[in-house]
């Protein structure tokens, strides 16, 4: 059973949702195929503050929920299944759905999102589910903790560059690092060593979140010596790194030492001809909503003109 479509879209969120939209209205009828998680990272995410058009600020699942209307609006095909399998020998490409389907597609466009890591405790997912003050995103969420004390876990660029930001916001910020140094860059190990309200806790893990409806504090040990230190906090963040999810794209299409999508700079081009990605896929700078609505809609005129180049459209 295979049906044959002019733009197909994996994965939904800001960018698979904004591309179907302009796709839409440029004619393309694209599908949507919805992944395991419809709606992205932002389904989990409860205020969202800083996206244009939003002077009061929008639960994360509303907003999805409004792309996709848009996207509907204009005759996008969405339906809530998962791609098990890409073939980009030939063309049409081929994409095996749910297992058994078979969808023949003149352009792909993936927005397939990136995944937080987090630290696996049982009271910092307990307390995400509950939006209690535990996040993955300091730029998202920094805004909230104006002027209280927080944490922030890992030891890289992420973790250092969401650590300066915080401490602009916040009275307080404690940076629990594993190992004792900074993975972070020279410069920003500086940036970070410089900050007065920074304090840098090393050789440190967290043991647990405290906090029933939302974060009070937290319990760290000392890998070392194995002494316990409690800290008042009412935020708790999470930068140990995102994983993108490009499982089914290995041995595809060409991807980075940490598998997120290369495409060519300033497009949303890979290096398959008529294959695209956008969203946090392919973004491991920015990873914001903004930035991956924006390159959803690169990623369809991009899909448009390669469509009228080849005399399909």
């Amino acid at each position: 059973m295979s049906e044959h479509v002019k733009c197909l879209i994996i994965g939904s969120g800001p960018a698979g949702y904004t591309a179907a939209i302009y796709a839409a209205r440029a004619d393309l009828k694209p599908l949507v195929i919805a992944g395991v998680e419809p709606g992205g990272q932002l389904m989990t995410t409860t205020e969202v503050e800083n996206f244009p058009g939003y002077p009061k600020g929008i639960q994360g699942p509303e907003m999805m929920e409004d792309f996709r209307k848009q996207a509907e609006r204009f005759g996008t095909d969405i339906r809530y299944s998962f791609v098990s399998a890409v073939d980009f020998s030939s063309k049409p490409y081929k994409v095996t759905v749910d297992e058994k389907q078979t969808i023949l597609a003149d352009t792909i466009i993936i927005s397939t999102g990136a995944t937080a890591k987090w630290l696996g405790i049982e009271s910092e997912q307990r307390l995400r589910k509950l939006s209690g003050g535990v996040s993955a995103c300091a730029v998202c969420d920094g805004f909230f903790f104006k002027g209280q004390d927080v944490a922030i876990v890992g030891g890289g660029d992420t973790a250092a560059e969401e650590a300066t930001y915080l401490a602009k916001l916040c009275k307080k910020v404690y940076m629990i690092v594993r190992k004792d140094f900074l993975r972070a860059s020279k410069a920003m190990q500086r940036r970070v060593e410089t900050t007065p309200n920074i304090e840098l806790l090393y050789n440190h893990e967290t043991k647990e979140v405290l906090g029933e409806q939302g974060v009070s504090g937290a319990l760290f040990k000392n890998v070392k010596t194995g002494a316990e230190r409690k800290v008042d906090i009412t935020g708790f963040f999470v930068a140990i790194g995102h994983q993108p999810n490009t499982e089914i794209f290995k041995g595809k299409i060409d991807l980075d030492e940490q598998g997120y999508i290369k495409t060519v700079l300033g497009t949303t081009k890979t290096n398959v001809e008529g294959v695209f990605a956008c969203g946090d896929v392919q973004d491991k700078h920015y990873r914001q909503a903004v930035t991956a609505a924006g390159s959803g809609c690169m990623a369809a005129l991009d899909a448009e003109r390669y469509l009228s180049s080849q005399g399909n459209h």
